[in-house]
């Protein structure tokens, strides 16, 4: 008997040994395999957690204008623009130990899996707020045992990697709420109509109910269903102490304030002003389709939405609704470049063809202004004179030959000055300024002021027969209204990411590249085309709008066979419209011919009705003098018309006009008979 049961002792000894063993290497087995995990976790490094939201568009004063998505509505905000009250809701009902585990509420699996043997069936879960957002992340919803181990995985590298406010800034950021609506703050403007950092107790614990079922727990769905799950939220809340018992009673009891409404956009808002933020993204920021459109990003522009209203409104009066031809206008600061307004064409629905920054058409005279500004900087004055008279220009030895003509064929048949040429457009006089200074000189000049698109080395140059942008060409204006500091068009203030950093802030440049005395004698000259004195042999090109007019402007025209363009500016901002047809169709209504110039003058006037009035101020190396504007000579009190002209420094006349002196004495007028020393620019011409 003593050796029967010594032997069971010994039996039982070598089991517990062999039972201890096997626990120990059992042990040593799970932290092995659980190293490896930690291990495999740690090379895998931390998984993205950005998801498609959508991308909002922000006006100059915040109010969104545009936005995309893939048809779920998704917001993005920080933990601390989210309410204390749904944060404490979420965590009392989903997760108390969020902030003690490390991914994994072992005690809370436990009971889990006791409940359910208990009941022989799946009645509660102990998924932590990790592992609900790794799912709702990167994973399927099936029941397979890989997604089980994925999601451990990928809890894991979520909880090595974020920390514990970035975990649950992101699960609240992207979990349903039902109706299309992810993540609280869609979901906060869907049920309640507000931001999700103004929710009430009352309103947060009905949102942190809705995410076990929301087609269940919705209150669009069930009001009943809905309260009920609030009871459970709110005594979980009291249970951790976030709450009092008073608190509980009252949010209960509060009436709710439904409102069943996505966050309005309306994406109609200057849709190619929006094409073109888009392409900004792309070209300047170089950003993806996919960021773009699916990224969470906030687009913060330069749109001001007074301006855009104006420009739409104005466009539509002035242009028959019977007409199928175009347009195209953009508003701009000067001393930013910010685009303040943008219409690529009349209809969106129609055609979302951008007009304004695609289109490449001819200027006309509006690309005088370049060539006389070079002509400033080669020696030319407002009031150097050159012969306007019907002219063949011979080249290659009288092989070749081109015939400019004026409008209506209109010539003074005498000298005019650059003061008068611009402001009747004169042809023959630009052609003439053109050839001398050399044809590759404009082109160079024109790429000087940002245009980019090819101009041919040809007499023609000078009459605008080379394509040019819209946008380009308000920003080349831009430079003269800002006295020759660099400017490019910029639509985008700002740029955020879903998370809410910077990733792009616009900064300005204020790099000098014309010269300023040059660029303000221009500026005034540019004022004569609203300037009726002007007239003579030709009317002012401004004459049809001079009547709107109440400030002072400059600017220019530019007609050919198939597109009309004005563009002018104040110190405060400049604008450019064209208006043609899309397949170059000739403009042959007397109607359409003046489009372009009365939408400018109406949407001048209406948008800086507001505002102070502003002149162009002198650079300080200038001088003004009254000079008779026809032959350029000082005036006198006899001159018809005596125009106050300014000139840089040391440039100004010196001869006083004589012409209209009646009583002066016959050594006077023998003495103004005498032969004159031709101006250097004039002997090139024979003149």
């Amino acid at each position: 008997m003593e050796l029967m049961t010594g032997q069971r002792f010994k039996n039982t000894a070598k089991y517990i040994r062999a039972g201890i063993l096997f626990f120990l290497l059992s042990f040593i087995v799970v932290l092995l395999l659980y190293g490896s995990v930690l291990l495999y976790a740690k090379i895998l490094g931390a998984p993205p957690l950005a998801v498609p939201q959508s991308s909002l568009y922000y006006s100059d004063d915040g109010s969104i204008i545009g936005e995309t998505h893939n048809g779920e509505k998704r917001y993005w905000v920080k933990l601390d623009d989210i309410s204390p009250y749904l944060i404490d809701a979420v965590i009392a009902v989903e997760d108390r130990q969020f902030y003690s585990h490390s991914g994994f509420d072992f005690k809370r699996i436990a009971g889990a899996i006791l409940a359910d043997i208990k009941a022989m069936a799946k009645v509660q879960g102990a998924s932590t707020i990790t592992q609900q957002y790794a799912r709702n992340l990167f994973l399927e919803h099936d029941k397979t045992w890989k997604r089980k181990l994925d999601e451990a995985l990928y809890t894991i590298r979520i909880e090595m990697n974020y920390s514990k406010d970035q975990i649950l800034e992101g699960y609240l950021n992207t979990i349903y709420y039902g109706h299309g609506a992810y993540g609280v703050q869609a979901a906060s403007q869907y049920y309640f109509g507000k931001d999700a950092k103004e929710l009430s107790l009352s309103e947060a614990t009905i949102l942190a109910g809705i995410p076990k079922g929301p087609s269940h727990y919705s209150p669009f769905v069930s009001l009943e269903n809905a309260k009920r799950r609030q009871k459970i939220v709110l005594q979980s809340m009291k249970a951790v102490g976030a709450i009092s018992e008073e608190e509980v009673f009252a949010a209960s009891k509060a009436i709710l304030s439904l409102n069943g409404k996505h966050l309005h956009v309306e994406n109609h808002i200057a849709p190619y002003f929006q094409d073109a933020v888009k392409q900004a993204l792309k070209r300047d920021l170089h950003i993806d389709d996919r960021t773009i459109e699916l990224g969470g990003l906030k687009i913060y522009t330069t749109l001001d939405l007074d301006y855009q209203r104006i420009a739409e409104d104005t466009l539509n009066h002035v242009i028959s609704n019977h007409s199928d031809i175009q347009g195209a206008m953009v508003a701009m600061n000067p001393k930013t470049g910010e685009v303040k307004a943008l219409i690529g064409g009349r209809d969106y629905e129609k055609s979302s063809f951008n007009r304004a920054t695609q289109a490449v058409r001819q200027p006309g005279s509006t690309i005088k202004p370049f060539l006389y500004y070079a002509a400033l900087e080669h020696g030319f004055t407002p009031s150097s004179t050159l012969r306007s008279e019907a002219t063949t220009f011979q080249f290659d030895d009288g092989r070749a030959s081109y015939s400019p003509n004026n409008f209506n064929h209109q010539y003074a048949n005498d000298d005019i000055t650059m003061t008068q040429a611009i402001a009747v457009s004169d042809n023959i006089y630009a052609v003439k300024t053109h050839l001398f200074l050399g044809e590759e000189t404009l082109a160079e000049m024109v790429e000087k002021f940002g245009i980019t698109t090819k101009m041919s080395h040809l007499p023609s140059l000078a009459l605008g027969t080379s394509g040019v942008r819209v946008i380009d060409m308000v920003n080349a204006y831009g430079m003269l209204a800002n006295n020759g500091k660099k400017i490019r068009p910029v639509f985008i203030k700002r740029v955020e990411n879903h998370k809410g950093e910077v990733i792009f802030e616009h900064r300005s440049e204020r790099e000098q590249i014309l010269d300023p005395d040059h660029t303000f004698v221009l500026t005034s000259m540019l004022t004569s085309i609203f300037d009726k004195r002007l007239s003579s042999y030709a009317a002012v090109t401004g004459t049809a709008i001079i009547p709107e007019l109440t400030r002072q402007y400059a600017g220019k025209s530019g007609t050919t066979k198939s597109d009309s363009w004005m563009i002018g500016y104040t110190p405060q901002v400049v604008t450019g419209v064209w208006v043609g047809y899309d397949h170059s169709q000739t403009i042959d209504k007397p109607a359409e011919k003046l489009y372009a110039k009365k939408i400018w003058a109406r949407f001048m006037e209406k948008s800086l009705q507001d505002s102070s009035f502003k002149t162009f101020r002198p650079t300080s190396n200038v001088v003004g003098v009254y000079v008779n504007p026809f032959n350029g000579k000082l005036a006198t009190e006899n001159c018809p018309v005596s125009r106050l002209t300014y000139f840089v420094k040391g440039t100004e006349p010196t001869e006083v006009c004589m012409e209209h002196i009646e009583n002066e004495d016959k050594g006077t007028r023998e003495e103004s008979k005498k032969p004159q020393k031709k101006p250097w620019y004039r002997i090139f011409w024979g003149q």
